[in-house]
């Protein structure tokens, strides 16, 4: 229940499309998110087979992927969608807003922590690439197709190639 208020409340912010309540269920970000949750309560258990299973589920019904290690704030608002992909060590704020074609990935040179930290109130526009065990402060604006290879401070735009 309380992910349906947070995923209702960012779409009334974020969406100027959003007519009523029961648009929340034709989102595949919400239903990405839904599937999320079932397969964090897994993770948690170290029930990992189950916990993946889930995962791909709720993969192959959106075309979302969200990895159950990920730590995921509140009203994360995932327009569109398609293409999105949250890596496993992956740390999102609250009110966080992605549009498709977003990865928030790994350059494939860490272990450990290997994916971004992003901090409240950023919008990560469609197709951007986040890689690494980078920063992404709060009330940031990432540009469409950005690739963002090092720390981005608070308040900032980030377009282009950014390393």
């Amino acid at each position: 229940m309380q992910l349906y208020k947070d995923f209702l409340e960012a779409a009334r912010k974020n969406d100027p499309c959003f007519k009523n309540k029961m648009d929340v269920f034709l989102y595949p970000g919400f239903w990405a998110l839904f599937y999320y949750k079932i397969s964090r309560w897994f993770y948690l258990k170290k029930c990992y087979f189950w916990s993946h299973f889930w995962m791909e589920i709720g993969k192959r019904l959106t075309s979302i992927e969200i990895h159950p290690g990920a730590i995921i704030g509140k009203r994360l608002f995932i327009d569109h969608g398609f293409g999105v992909v949250i890596g496993q060590t992956a740390v999102i704020g609250d009110d966080v807003v992605i549009y498709h074609g977003v990865t928030l990935g790994a350059t494939g040179k860490e272990w450990g922590k290997r994916h971004p930290n992003i901090g409240d109130r950023v919008m990560i526009g469609a197709g951007a690439k986040i890689l690494g065990n980078i920063n992404i402060g709060s009330d940031v604006k990432i540009g469409a197709n950005a690739i963002i290879l090092k720390d981005v401070p608070d308040k900032m735009t980030a377009v282009g190639i950014y390393k």
